[in-house]
């Protein structure tokens, strides 16, 4: 089980984006290990993105965006869900981020389905908010070191033969960029 390390962050952020595509996402809670293989996820940029939390200016919210690569950001949203995403850019880049939309869950499986209050398993993590209700992913783990072995983090996986790429879902501008990315298992 190979963590991924902060070097694969840094690149740009759409191929990012598309490399996460096929690795397996990692949630420890004490004892109870959940994974399930990233196979949905968008990239959102800087300044030139305005679907991008990072467009306008430099927030307590998105901060860490701006900042080193290989950390989660989560946030709160509709008054209801989280979102994780990995902040993940070129050095050169002011800021960036990939949302990983969905996985394809493979162990703690039990756990994820009493926590979705679902046994639906093709609805089970199948959104952002989904997954983060899932993998009880919240605000607790705002700017945690995804490169470490630790309560989250992302191993690597098998490579995707065929992605495919369209627009953002559920944003209002931007939407002429394709940088969601996904692939069936």
């Amino acid at each position: 089980m190979k963590v991924l390390p902060r070097k694969f962050y840094m690149n740009d952020t759409k191929q990012i984006a598309k490399d996460l595509l096929g690795k397996t996402l990692v949630r420890k809670i004490g004892n109870q290990v959940l994974s399930g293989v990233i196979i949905e996820t968008e990239a959102y940029k800087g300044k030139n993105d305005p679907a991008s939390h990072a467009s306008r200016k430099k927030t307590e919210r998105n901060k860490i965006m701006f900042g080193e690569v290989g950390r989660a950001y989560v946030y709160f949203t509709y008054g209801m869900h989280y979102c994780f995403n990995v902040v993940a850019k070129k050095e050169e880049d002011e800021s960036g981020a990939v949302l990983i939309r969905a996985i394809q869950p493979q162990q703690g499986i039990k756990h994820m389905v009493k926590n979705r209050k679902t046994d639906v398993i093709s609805n089970l993590t199948n959104g952002p908010g989904k997954l983060t209700q899932a993998m009880q992913i919240t605000l607790k783990q705002y700017d945690l070191d995804l490169t470490k072995n630790s309560a989250l983090f992302i191993i690597d996986g098998k490579k995707p033969t065929k992605i495919t790429t369209k627009p953002r879902v559920g944003i209002k501008t931007g939407i002429d960029k394709l940088w969601n990315f996904s692939y069936k298992i």
